[in-house]
């Protein structure tokens, strides 16, 4: 029995071409390789100080500048209450201004379902001098 050489070549020019996944891989980890080391990344900056309490309030000790009331964005803001007092009026573009020593001293609650804030002032505090206008 002969073996037909023709055919099995003619066999062989008629196979499709397969890509190579092996090559296509380290030319990948490559391009990764450089691109991470290429890059530039920055950590944030923890303070010592954080004891992790999750009380939710910023730490003002960490803040820069001056500013004596914080601006409080709520989506569809309607209600600001302060001790009791209604202080919707103040309300400007969904946002309340509220004083510095409300967050420190004090106790601020976003209701976001409710549209709503609620803050009880620390002692000595009138709703008028908690809460401001952003402008």
């Amino acid at each position: 029995m002969a073996i037909d050489i023709k055919r099995h070549k003619e066999k062989m020019n008629q196979d499709q071409p397969e890509i190579k996944l092996v090559p296509f891989i380290d030319i990948l980890f490559t391009l990764l390789i450089f691109l991470v080391v290429t890059s530039s990344f920055g950590a944030a900056a923890v303070n010592g100080n954080d004891t992790g309490t999750g009380t939710g309030k910023p730490n003002m000790t960490d803040s820069t500048g001056d500013a004596e009331y914080y601006m409080i964005p709520v989506a569809g803001l309607q209600k600001v209450t302060v001790n009791g007092v209604d202080m919707s009026s103040e309300i400007r573009g969904n946002a309340i201004g509220v004083h510095a020593n409300v967050l420190d001293q004090g106790d601020v609650q976003i209701k976001t379902k409710e549209h709503a804030i609620i803050i009880q002032a620390p002692p000595g505090m009138t709703p008028q001098q908690a809460v401001h206008s952003p402008e």
